[in-house]
């Protein structure tokens, strides 16, 4: 997880800055927002504070503000600066060294990266000044994100408007993976349930709702993995930059994971996938209401992680990581799993606890290695999944 300073300044696009911050959010950084005066005229300081849940800096020399040295202290700590939307004063001031509030100098003071994303005018993007003041900004280092073309504030249609806020944050994550501590690894992380269809209404099903494995993958691509993430249905959104494949059934899930297995280092099955499905699969009509009791046949799914645990006997293969959701003797069926499917990690877990099992933002758990026992006390989601991605880095080492 790195901090992200995004400095807004003054254009009408100000207010697509918000999604620029719950994106990186989504990515799984902290986000500290830097507004200029011009910029608080478009958007209120509170949105932002709302959204990144920190204290909004709007101006340099606010009263307590400097006891230590502000734009100092926080060039210090970020991993990454983000301006969007960029006008041509912010661009000037950067480009010829001019600070005089706090994201100017802030910009002078980081040795972070930086990405800028220019929104103004056609005709004040085209006028060579500001051309100049961009192609010198490009030649220090600093990532641009050139603006897009369409219906601008002023009534024009030309280039000028600020680029999709996707974009944007595509571009600084991509920077910030580059020098993460997963940086050059690839994981696959399978989450969210399975439904295995009875009927065109009805389903066997579980209560896994995602999070944990969504958890695991957000903070993944924090650190600079490349992620893959198989998920069973779940209304959750995806963190951003991660590789979603959308099954629904254990069968679905088991190709998916199979066809993509090889291009991975760790293999983190989070998913609650069915032991069972119907055995001669989903009826094409609806199933109805009858006298008496009702009987279904089911059979076996695929076994995935056994499948893979088998496969790297005398060979390489990834790394690979169990959960087991359980109600009783949590770690002794923990350990045997570990054993069975010859897996390097099992993640253990009581989910018959209000607090630790599903639909919940927080966990507990026992991670279960051949060298012990390592308990993890309740934590949210992500602080467990950076505890489970510790142990991975530890076990896999660095990239080769």
């Amino acid at each position: 997880m790195a901090l992200v300073a995004l400095g807004v300044s003054g254009g009408i696009s100000a207010y697509k800055s918000v999604d620029v911050a719950r994106r990186l959010q989504q990515g799984g950084h902290e986000v500290t927002a830097i507004m200029t005066k011009s910029a608080c005229r478009f958007v209120g300081p509170l949105t932002f504070e709302a959204i990144t849940r920190r204290a909004v800096i709007t101006d340099q020399f606010k009263a307590g503000a400097n006891a230590d040295i502000g734009h100092i202290s926080l060039a210090s700590n970020i991993e990454l600066l983000v301006v969007a939307p960029a006008t041509a004063n912010v661009i000037g001031k950067f480009a010829h060294g001019i600070a005089d509030d706090f994201l100017s100098s802030l910009y002078l003071a980081t040795k972070a990266p930086v990405v800028i994303a220019p929104a103004m005018n056609t005709n004040m993007l085209a006028h060579e000044s500001v051309q100049e003041n961009l192609k010198i900004l490009s030649k220090r280092g600093a990532h641009l994100v050139d603006p897009g073309e369409g219906f601008l504030a002023c009534g024009w249609v030309g280039k000028g408007r600020l680029a999709e806020p996707e974009e944007i944050v595509s571009v600084g994550l991509q920077l910030l993976r580059s020098c993460g501590s997963l940086a050059g690894r690839s994981i696959l992380i399978t989450a969210g349930p399975t439904y295995e269809d009875l009927d065109p209404v009805r389903y066997l099903g579980n209560r896994s709702t995602g999070r944990m494995g969504f958890a695991v993958a957000a903070e993944a691509i924090a650190r600079g993995a490349r992620v893959i993430l198989i998920s069973g249905p779940t209304s959750l959104e995806p963190p951003a930059s991660v590789e979603i494949v959308q099954v629904r059934s254990a069968e679905q899930m088991h190709a998916a994971v199979l066809a993509r297995v090889d291009q991975a280092d760790a293999v983190i099955m989070a998913a609650a996938v069915a032991d069972y499905t119907p055995t001669a699969g989903p009826l094409t009509g609806k199933l109805h209401k009858e006298e008496g009791n009702l009987t279904v046949n089911l059979r076996r799914t695929p076994d995935i992680l056994g499948e893979l645990g088998r496969r790297r006997v005398g060979g390489a293969g990834p790394l690979l990581v169990g959960f087991a959701a359980e109600t009783s003797d949590v770690v002794e069926r923990a350990q045997q799993k570990l054993i069975a499917k010859q897996l390097d990690l099992v993640v253990a877990n009581d989910v018959s606890q209000p607090d630790t099992g599903f639909a919940c933002d927080t966990n507990a758990a026992s991670l279960v290695t051949a060298d012990g026992v390592e308990e993890v006390p309740l934590v949210t989601k992500r602080a467990l999944g950076a505890v489970i991605l510790d142990r991975i880095e530890e076990l896999i080492g660095a990239p080769a």
